[in-house]
């Protein structure tokens, strides 16, 4: 993957398609071995030159890991602290995912114009916008700034419910730490911002099409 680097910066300096299709054998290889991972709703995917938004409920570090098997080209908003994790914070960084410093304004604004421009030119952004993983399993809410860039992207809104992944890494068990189980991956229909719609409201539908492929919820 380091070799490939200066190849893939060169040629495909946005995407990076080569390193991700990297990202997802080695995490299939990483993960094969202690719990099965179930994709529903491919057919749900944007084509990967169009840009989107993905949107899903965060419940561990483990998150990271079985959204690199779907494959695609989206970049990830993320605390910066992810990007000192070893082996997920070299491999985020080589793939171009977005770091954020959270509670720095300017990093902030930063970070937002950087993934508005990258909407604008077709790449796709993954966000969690609980902001933070959830202890307790519980879908959080939703912070605004997904849907903004959205918005000012003209990007359409794709919701992605995450199940099992507290289960198989539980918070506070040990880095790495896997344990058996099964994770549930369930893409959702894509959903734009309605014409006479809001920013909350947007967030409001996209929750909901989470809430609804979360069994226990």
């Amino acid at each position: 993957m380091i070799l490939a680097y200066p190849f893939v910066y060169l040629f495909d300096r946005k995407r990076r398609r080569f390193l991700h299709a990297v990202n997802r054998v080695w995490a299939s290889l990483s993960i094969m071995p202690f719990f099965r991972v179930n994709v529903s709703g491919r057919d749900n995917l944007p084509p990967s030159t169009t840009g989107a938004v993905y949107v899903a409920n965060h419940q561990s570090v483990m998150d990271i890991f079985v959204l690199f098997l779907l494959g695609m080209p989206f970049k990830f908003v993320s605390k910066i602290e992810v990007f000192y994790v070893p082996i997920i914070g070299l491999a985020m960084y080589l793939t171009g995912h977005v770091a954020l410093k959270r509670m720095d304004g300017r990093s902030q604004a930063q970070t937002f114009k950087q993934c508005c421009g990258l909407l604008k030119e077709g790449v796709s952004i993954l966000v969690f916008p609980e902001g933070t993983r959830s202890r307790d399993g519980k879908v959080k809410d939703f912070k605004a700034g997904a849907f903004k860039m959205a918005r000012r992207g003209g990007a359409p809104v794709v919701p992605i419910s995450l199940r099992g992944t507290n289960k198989v890494m539980p918070h506070g068990k040990g880095f790495l730490r896997f344990y058996p189980g099964v994770v549930d991956i369930k893409i959702h229909e894509p959903l734009a911002l309605e014409a006479d719609g809001d920013v909350q409201d947007w967030s409001d539908r996209t929750k909901e099409s989470i809430l609804s492929g979360l069994d226990d919820q």
